[in-house]
C-alpha cells in the first residue's frame, strides 16, 4: 500500500484525514473512533472491499493500523500503542481483542505509579512506559470469536485460530490452534 487509498465509507460522518479506507471498504459502529488518539498522518490504512463492522479502533498517540483487502472484522477491538498489521482475506470473529501492549507496566511498583498517574490525584504525572511489540496477522487467516491475541504475536498465512483462544506466541503458517493458552492442533 504505497499509494494513498481512495476513501471508503464510514457510517457516522467525516473520517479523520489520517484514516484511509480503500474502495468498497466500510467502517461502521457508534464507538469506532471513541478512543482513536493517533497523531500519525497515516495512522490507519485499510485496503479495498473490507468490512469493519462494529470494530473499535483504540489507537494511542503513535499507533498505526494496516489492514489488507477483502477482510471481515465483526465487533473486534484493536488496541494499539505501536502497530497492528492484518493481511488480506482475513476473517476475525466477534468479541475478539488484539493488543500490541499491556497498556501498563508489569512490575508492581511501576504499576502502582501508573495507577496513580491515571487517577484524579495524579495531577498530570507522566505514566511509566509500558512494553509494546507489533502484532502481525498474515494473509488468509481465520480467527474465531472471543479470541485474544497479545503483543508481539505473528500469525502465519493460512492459520486457523479456534474460538476463545488466547494467543501469546507465534503461530506457524497453516497451523490450526485452540485453547488458553493456544496450542497447535496440527500444521
Amino acid at each position: 500500500m504505497t499509494e494513498p487509498l481512495p476513501r471508503g465509507r464510514w457510517t457516522h460522518g467525516e473520517l479523520p484525514a489520517s484514516i484511509r479506507l480503500g474502495p468498497g471498504t466500510l467502517l461502521s459502529g457508534d464507538h469506532a473512533l471513541r478512543r482513536f488518539r493517533s497523531g500519525l498522518a497515516d495512522a490507519v490504512e485499510v485496503g479495498s472491499n473490507t468490512t469493519l463492522d462494529g470494530v473499535h479502533l483504540a489507537l494511542g498517540e503513535s499507533a498505526r493500523l494496516v489492514i489488507g483487502d477483502w477482510c471481515h472484522l465483526s465487533s473486534v477491538m484493536l488496541l494499539s500503542e505501536e502497530e497492528i498489521r492484518i493481511g488480506s482475506y482475513v476473517a476475525i470473529g466477534w468479541n475478539t481483542a488484539i493488543a500490541d501492549t499491556d497498556f501498563h507496566p508489569i512490575a508492581p511498583a511501576l504499576r502502582q505509579a501508573d495507577a496513580i498517574a491515571c487517577s484524579p490525584i495524579g495531577a498530570g504525572r507522566a505514566r511509566p512506559p509500558a512494553v509494546s511489540r507489533p502484532v502481525v496477522i498474515a494473509d488468509d487467516v481465520w480467527i474465531g470469536p472471543c479470541t485474544t491475541i497479545l503483543k508481539g504475536v505473528h500469525i502465519g498465512p493460512g492459520a486457523v485460530i479456534e474460538a476463545g483462544s488466547l494467543v501469546t506466541t507465534h503461530i506457524p503458517a497453516g497451523s490450526h490452534v485452540m485453547g488458553n493458552p493456544a496450542r497447535i492442533l496440527d500444521a
